[in-house]
């Protein structure tokens, strides 16, 4: 049977920058268009329908609907809109908002700036400057091209302002990491190649770098790793910590734990279910199912490093189906808590080596008997990201 391939959309600034070339054709010619054509970076040709169509004297707007292909895009089906007009404000006023594309051949400045929808960047770290709309370099230069060249085409060397918006844009924020990224209002405009890539493990792997890279750079230098949903409620509710300080780092934990090392982080809270964690106390790089299951003969591993006379449980611990199962064996064989002490000294010890020698403190838990196990040094580090987050809330740092 012919394997399915994953069929690959157009990025949130290729629709920007088809959007921004078409209403500047509309806007100099006067002319409706019904599509408009475009090269992205990575060579593709995109040719894109457009909508909503406005041509005033002075402006011309029109959207392009995002198709993300088969990535599970949130922003997939949202429409795009672009409006441009002609510039005679001041200069300096309009830097403030706008960034800035000197013409091409003598012609003059090229203005672009967000309109609803689109986030503006509130922190340092990121590849948009603090205070400017969260429009990345390449979509940028993508937008500043596409009308640049349709500037040119018509003849037309003054002077445009360039508005990028998606009405949808602050709803669809809801579901992505931009406020934790210091991303306000709004949507970023993003892409490096114009083209959407079903999401992959490099797309995922990224987001947790920028994480860490945005922590990093507002001056933190300790962080809480965790690798799911379990973990982050485990972290609010049992620890009475915030997010905030924490990275979701999902199967990916050997990389994380590289990443949070490489950016200087030196604590780090590793907090999560046993289910995965006890994969780690194998030396698992990546928890994920598809690079093997040996949550059970971990398990036992740590059980025979406690007690060597345990070999009549070797059979019901490997036959047990979840972790949260197992330790309810190992509960009632009263040998719950050493078997545990055991993990998370090997967990520590993985993630330290992972993090380039890092302090690393760990806690696991279950869902049915809560906290399993705990590194020596956990509640202290507990203690000081409780202290940070009171701190923050006092002065509001």
């Amino acid at each position: 049977m012919e394997k399915y391939q994953l069929r690959s959309g157009f990025t949130t600034g290729t629709c920007a920058a088809a959007a921004a070339k078409a209403a500047t054709a509309m806007l100099l010619a006067g002319n409706h268009l019904k599509h408009m054509k475009l090269v992205t970076p990575k060579g593709t040709e995109a040719d894109l329908p457009l909508f909503h169509v406005v041509i005033k004297k002075q402006e011309a707007s029109c959207a392009v609907q995002k198709d993300a292909g088969d990535d599970p895009d949130v922003t997939d089906k949202a429409l795009v809109f672009a409006a441009v007009q002609y510039f005679d404000g001041d200069e300096a006023e309009a830097l403030k908002t706008c960034y800035r594309y000197d013409g091409e051949g003598g012609s003059s400045p090229l203005f672009l700036t967000a309109g609803e929808g689109i986030g503006w960047v509130t922190r340092p770290g990121l590849s948009c400057p603090v205070g400017m709309p969260a429009i990345n370099p390449v979509p940028r230069i993508m937008i500043f091209q596409s009308v640049e060249e349709a500037r040119r085409e018509a003849g037309y060397e003054g002077p445009l302002r360039i508005s990028i918006s998606m009405p949808e844009g602050k709803k669809l924020a809801e579901k992505t990491f931009n406020s934790k990224l210091g991303i306000e209002g709004g949507l970023s405009v993003l892409g490096t190649t114009g083209i959407v890539k079903p999401m992959s493990e490099e797309a995922l792997t990224a987001t947790i770098r920028l994480e860490l890279h945005m922590k990093a750079v507002a001056g933190d230098k300790r962080v809480i790793l965790t690798p799911g949903n379990y973990g982050e409620a485990f972290i609010k509710e049992t620890l009475s910590l915030s997010m905030k300080e924490g990275v979701t780092c999902s199967n990916f934990i050997g990389d994380a734990f590289g990443m949070a090392g490489a950016e200087g982080f030196d604590k780090i809270l590793f907090a999560g279910h046993i289910g995965k964690l006890i994969k780690v106390a194998g030396g698992v790089y990546n928890t994920h199912s598809k690079y093997g299951d040996r949550r059970m003969e971990i398990l036992w591993d740590c059980v025979t490093a406690v007690r060597k006379d345990r070999e009549e449980l070797k059979l019901t611990i490997l036959n047990a189906n979840t972790m949260e199962e197992a330790a309810g064996i190992l509960k009632e064989q009263g040998i719950l808590e050493p078997v545990m002490e055991e993990a998370v000294h090997r967990i520590q010890n993985y993630t330290a080596q992972w993090s380039g020698g890092k302090r690393v403190e760990v806690v696991t838990f279950s869902t049915a008997n809560g906290i399993l196990g705990m590194s020596e040094g956990a509640e202290e580090l507990i203690r000081l990201f409780a202290k940070g987050a009171t701190h923050r809330e006092i002065t509001g740092g």
